[in-house]
C-alpha cells in the first residue's frame, strides 16, 4: 500500500473515530470519514489482546490486501479496527466481513 494511501498520525486516527460513523459485525468494526482528499486512506488498528505480533500482523496483511483489491470512491479515510473473533478468521472471512461492511458504509464504487 503506498505511504499516501495509510494513516499513520493518531490525529487522522483520532477524527474518523470522532467525527466519522462506524459499522461493525463479529470479527472486525469499520470507521469511515470523508477526508476532502482525492485518495482514500486506510488504517488498521489490531490490540495486543487479539493475539501475539505474528497474529496481529497477519490479520494487517489480510487486511489490506482485501482494501487493495476493493474498489472504493475516493475521499475517504477508512479504519478497521479488528475484534477477537479476527484472530481465528481466515481469509475469506475477513474479506466478505469487509466487503459487507464496506457495502452498509457505501463507500464501494457502483
Amino acid at each position: 500500500m503506498r505511504k499516501e494511501q495509510r494513516l499513520r498520525k493518531a490525529k487522522d486516527f483520532a477524527a474518523v473515530r470522532r467525527e466519522g460513523r462506524s459499522w461493525a459485525d463479529r470479527p472486525l468494526v469499520l470507521a469511515t470519514r470523508r477526508n476532502g482528499l482525492g485518495v482514500t486512506r486506510f488504517g488498521f488498528i489490531i490490540g495486543k489482546r487479539i493475539g501475539n505480533a505474528v497474529v496481529r500482523n497477519k490479520i494487517k496483511r489480510r487486511l489490506r490486501e482485501i482494501s487493495r483489491l476493493t474498489e472504493l470512491q475516493e475521499g475517504w479515510d477508512v479504519v478497521f479496527i479488528a475484534r477477537t473473533e479476527a484472530a481465528s478468521a481466515d481469509y475469506q472471512m475477513l474479506s466478505n466481513s469487509a466487503r459487507e461492511l464496506f457495502r452498509r458504509a457505501r463507500v464501494l464504487n457502483g
